[in-house]
């Protein structure tokens, strides 16, 4: 292993050692859950931003999180880093025969294929293609994945204008059952209304978990200069008027083009 990274690992198990950190020692794979999905969604904000120093930083919390959870399963005697990167060498060689073997790929979507079939015959105890997409990921990245499967074998629609009707239909039975006033039902139809737009976003290759999360950042940003030019007028956003907001909200849109 590289020295930086030998070093790394040394100190993460002194932390772990007797003579280390008491909050380190006291750590189990639970307690460091949410460090572990904070540290990676850390990552993602800084790819968001494009700071390549934020991502450098965040990169490296993220690693530290998996050399304390590879640091307690060889206290325990179950793996260590080494273990985890021969496991990772020998996994990606074996998936990608059209490099390192003798298959061909002319494409993505080929070694998609191919991935898949070597995927399915080290899953022999696998009942569906489905599973393994695991039920912790964001709704909205768990049903791209889940589609993105389906759509390996075959399960999909041919065109994109099929997809927008799958939409439309889908609002159509929701206003429905808001006219029916049928809870339950409305329930089930906003969901199929995200389902089916998340279909759109992998049809036109855009991940629908990034797209909300901008669309997020953005909502706040205008939401600020709202608030900010209330501020520079000594008022509270609440005393604005529903149609100052709205022009404010265009104004911040504007400026953002």
């Amino acid at each position: 292993m590289p020295e930086r990274f030998t070093n790394l690992v040394k100190i993460m198990e002194r932390l772990r050692g007797d003579d280390g950190c008491p909050w380190d020692k006291e750590q189990t794979p639970e307690s460091l859950k949410p460090f572990l999905i904070e540290e990676a969604y850390e990552v993602l904000e800084a790819l968001d931003e494009k700071d390549s120093a934020k991502l450098k930083e965040e990169l490296g919390d993220l690693l530290y999180q998996i050399l304390f959870h590879a640091q307690i399963a060889k206290e325990k005697g179950e793996f260590g880093i080494d273990d985890i990167l021969e496991s990772s060498i020998e996994k990606m060689v074996r998936r990608h025969p059209h490099v390192f073997g003798d298959k061909k790929a002319k494409d993505s979507k080929e070694v998609l294929v191919h991935w898949e079939e070597t995927k399915k015959k080290e899953k022999r105890d696998r009942k569906s293609i489905l599973e393994g997409v695991p039920k912790e990921l964001p709704a909205l990245l768990r049903a791209h994945q889940l589609q993105s499967r389906a759509a390996r074998v075959g399960f999909d629609w041919k065109r994109i204008d099929q997809v927008f009707d799958k939409v439309e239909e889908e609002i159509s039975e929701f206003k429905e059952a808001y006219r029916n006033k049928e809870r339950e039902r409305m329930e089930d139809e906003l969901g199929d209304i995200f389902f089916s737009l998340v279909n759109v976003a992998r049809f036109l290759e855009v991940n629908p978990e990034d797209a909300l999360r901008s669309a997020i950042g953005r909502f706040i940003a205008r939401f600020s200069y709202i608030e900010e030019a209330a501020a520079g007028e000594g008022r509270s956003i609440s005393s604005l008027s529903i149609d100052e907001m709205e022009s404010l909200w265009q104004r911040a849109k504007k400026n953002e083009r």
